[in-house]
C-alpha cells in the first residue's frame, strides 16, 4: 500500500470537517478560499467530493486543476470534463453548477489574479509542461417550486 490511501484518508476527512462545520474548518488553506467539488465519475459513475481553492468572478467560481503542478491532470478536471453537471458546497451553502474550462482570453486575466492572491500557483505552471487548466463553475438557479393540487 503506497502514500495514495494516506492521501484519500486525509481528504475524507478534510471533507468531513468542511461539511460538519459549514467550512468553518477547512473553509481556508494557505489564505486560499477551499469549496467543495463534487463531480460524477467518467467511468465508474460514482460521485466524489474533493476540496479545491477557487477565486470568485462575479457569481462564478474560478477553480484550478494544477494537481500540484503534476504532468497529469486530477482526476476530478477529466470527470467533469466528461460530466459537467457538478455541484460545489460553499460554506453552509450547497449548489447545483455547470462547469466549463475558461478559454484562453479570460484564463489570462483569471491566472494573473489567482498567481497574485496564491503565487504557489506560478511555480506548479512551471513546474509542469501541460498548460494547467482553469475552470468556471456556474451555479444554476434553483427550480421553481411545482405549484401543488388542490
Amino acid at each position: 500500500m503506497g502514500p495514495k490511501w494516506l492521501f484519500r484518508l486525509v481528504l475524507w476527512i478534510l471533507v468531513r470537517l468542511y461539511v460538519a462545520t459549514s467550512g468553518r474548518i477547512g473553509g481556508r488553506f494557505m489564505g486560499m478560499p477551499i469549496l467543495l467539488l463534487t463531480t460524477t465519475g467518467r467511468r465508474s459513475g460514482r460521485t466524489r467530493t474533493v476540496p479545491v481553492m477557487y477565486l470568485r468572478d462575479g457569481d462564478d467560481y474560478i477553480v484550478t486543476a494544477s494537481n500540484g503542478g503534476s504532468d497529469f491532470h486530477p482526476a476530478w478536471y477529466l470527470n467533469l470534463t466528461a460530466r459537467p453537471e457538478v455541484a460545489i458546497r460553499v460554506g453552509a451553502d450547497v449548489m447545483q453548477a455547470a462547469a466549463e474550462t475558461v478559454g484562453d482570453a479570460d484564463k489570462e486575466e483569471l491566472w494573473r489574479e489567482l498567481v497574485r492572491r496564491a503565487h504557489f500557483f506560478g511555480g506548479y505552471q512551471r513546474r509542469t509542461s501541460r498548460m494547467i487548466p482553469m475552470v468556471r463553475i456556474r451555479p444554476l438557479p434553483l427550480p421553481l417550486p411545482v405549484a401543488g393540487r388542490g
